[in-house]
């Protein structure tokens, strides 16, 4: 069946096409009774909207970029939920692609939103610098950049969300040492990425504070799934280096490296307390139910889109930094 168009419907009504694309896309200038005959012409005739080609004519595509490094954990999906909360409702469409932790793929990723001609890119990296020539030509051409939890490096103007990851490492880290534990190995993630180096600093901070620091005990994962967690404790236990705790850069990593630690019989948390950074469903699946600081995901989510629509409505404002509180749930880990 061939597809009702626009000049179909300027046959059938006698009317001009420009006169039924305002009217499509709600223009005041169309009076109320020349709208109507247009809706209903469209309902009966069974046309579905071009909504590249309506929106081409508004100036904006309707649709924003959703660029993050994995969307198989709960993660990414929360943050998306709260996008979703605060855009769907406005008529935006959400384009989502993922980067596998690959700069490479993120750049892609960015060059075909930018070709779909996204009004906005919501955005969590993968490397702090990497790509910020393709930010700041992106930003230049005029479609804003929103980054949330991993940002580019300082000198990059632009709006974010995120956490204080330093001083919320802190606090866990001092957690487990108020709970008896002097051994505590802190499970890195990418040193590419600003929120790894500050849980890392942070958890250091507190070590040297006690004076049980022991770089040695500082592991840096291959990766960010379960079984980079799950090797990166596996290598530090055939290195027969004693520890009574693990902090995780992540819910991923924790729970790799508990799946090796039940394993081995090694128990939780009697012989190996185990804590983790994201708070994601993950967290409370497990046996026993992993500690963890827990972000506000679906509210970071709803913040971007906020900041997205800030942009997208004036594109000079000035640039954001909303920084979120996170909890500590102390759950039975530790």
């Amino acid at each position: 069946m061939k597809r009702i168009t626009i000049k179909d419907l300027s046959k059938f009504l006698s009317l001009s096409t420009s006169t039924i694309s305002r009217a499509l896309l709600h223009d005041k200038n169309v009076n109320e009774e020349t709208r109507k005959r247009i809706l209903d012409a469209a309902e009966k005739l069974g046309y579905k909207p071009n909504l590249t080609a309506l929106n081409l004519q508004s100036g904006q595509s309707k649709t924003i970029g959703f660029v993050v490094p994995e969307m198989i954990t709960p993660f990414s999906a929360k943050v998306l939920k709260g996008i979703q909360n605060i855009l769907y409702p406005l008529g935006y469409r959400i384009i989502i692609t993922q980067s596998d932790e690959d700069s490479c793929i993120e750049r892609k990723n960015l060059q075909l939103l930018e070709e779909f001609n996204v009004d906005a890119i919501i955005i969590n990296l993968c490397h702090e610098t990497y790509n910020n020539d393709i930010y700041q030509h992106i930003m230049k051409q005029g479609t804003p950049l929103i980054f949330f939890d991993r940002i580019p490096h300082e000198s990059l103007d632009v709006s974010k969300v995120i956490v204080n990851d330093y001083i919320k490492a802190s606090l866990m880290v001092e957690y487990l040492i108020k709970t008896g534990r002097k051994r505590i190995v802190h499970m890195m993630g990418p040193a590419t990425i600003r929120n790894a180096m500050e849980r890392v600093n942070g958890y250091k901070r507190i070590l040297m504070k006690y004076n049980i620091f022991d770089e040695n005990l500082i592991v840096q994962a291959d990766g960010m799934t379960f079984e980079h967690g799950k090797k990166a404790i596996k290598q530090l236990i055939s290195k027969n280096i004693e520890f009574d705790s693990i902090f995780a850069f992540s819910d991923t990593l924790a729970l790799g490296a508990m799946n090796y630690l039940h394993e081995q019989k090694i128990r939780i948390p009697d012989d190996v307390a185990v804590a983790s950074f994201s708070g994601t469903e993950l967290s409370s699946m497990v046996f026993p139910q992993l500690t963890s600081v827990q972000q506000p995901l679906e509210k970071m989510g709803e913040i971007a889109a906020e900041l997205a629509l800030e942009k997208i409505k004036n594109n000079s404002s000035p640039s954001k930094c909303i920084i979120m509180d996170a909890e500590l749930i102390y759950r039975a880990s530790t």
